[in-house]
């Protein structure tokens, strides 16, 4: 049993990112007619002209993807996640309708924020966003423009950032013809937030600092920092290439609020040093993050 349960809690995950981006299309994309983007929005503007219903729009739009998606992106480990993310969504879409309970306490928070498309927007990216993070953590997708890019990027080499924007972008100005360009505008800023909060889910909300420091003091900096700050120091070998002399670089990974006593440490003990301080989205292992699949 124990060797089923990380797929148990991917489908447990993306049951429950469907859940999230349908309750955020419901209650803030739908009320403030903004265009979701790829097939969702497409059936947002569907279901405008003719009524039907947007969850069985999406589904269907899904379907010719969903081939393709199988076709070029990798078999029955695609399909299977793919399709439970697209049939729970669509299903999902409709069926909150059918539940009292929503509907009635939906249509107070719709009411509340009738006329504020800035918050409609604005609640209506983050909720998304948080529903796409889940479904990246559990290694599927959400289908729809993720397929689309995703084949974008395998078959042409199309970056995934210029894929979803030339889908979703594509779909967002079709709708300021039917919805306005007000709305269109909005949803492009809802697109560009809920693809920040969609990273943050997915990396999590804490980036560490990696440090290099070149310094003739290497070991006194070293001893330092196992000290003070108990973080640990890695040897690197470097050779200046305009004074062909070999040095030891050091590397080490501290939090954000470590790094202003790791300049101290430096600073104190060789002023000439030469340090880099860059950023790094996840550390994982002794320390951070525990190394495990997340």
């Amino acid at each position: 049993m124990k060797q089923y349960l990380p797929s148990i809690r991917d489908y447990a995950l993306i049951v429950l990112s469907s859940l999230i981006q349908a309750v955020s299309l419901r209650l803030f994309f739908i009320p403030a007619n903004l265009a979701s983007g790829g097939v969702s929005g497409i059936s947002q503007l569907i279901n405008h002209f003719t009524g039907w219903p947007i969850g069985l729009m999406v589904f269907i739009g899904n379907v010719p993807l969903f081939l393709l998606g199988w076709r070029y992106l990798g078999g029955v480990k695609f399909a299977a996640r793919t399709a439970v993310a697209i049939i729970t969504y669509a299903l999902l879409t409709d069926l909150l309708l059918k539940i009292p309970f929503f509907v009635e306490y939906s249509q107070v928070l719709i009411d509340d924020l009738q006329g504020d498309i800035f918050l409609n927007s604005l609640y209506g990216a983050i909720v998304s966003g948080v529903g796409f993070g889940l479904v990246y953590r559990a290694r599927g997708t959400s289908g729809g423009s993720d397929i689309l890019a995703r084949i974008l990027n395998n078959w042409r080499g199309v970056s995934m950032t210029q894929s979803y924007l030339m889908v979703d972008t594509a779909v967002i100005l079709s709708a300021g013809f039917v919805f306005g360009w007000k709305q269109a505008l909005y949803a492009m800023i809802a697109l560009y937030v809920s693809g920040l909060v969609a990273e943050t889910v997915l990396e999590g909300g804490t980036t560490s600092r990696t440090a290099m420091i070149i310094t003739e003091k290497a070991a006194e900096v070293s001893a330092r920092v196992l000290d003070d700050m108990k973080r640990g120091v890695t040897y690197l070998e470097g050779t200046g290439a305009y004074t062909n002399v070999s040095r030891p670089v050091l590397y080490c990974v501290v939090s954000r609020s470590e790094v202003a006593a790791l300049k101290t440490i430096v600073n104190e003990i060789d002023p000439d040093a030469f340090m880099v301080i860059g950023v790094a989205h996840e550390a994982l292992g002794e320390g951070f993050m525990p190394f495990e699949r997340r």
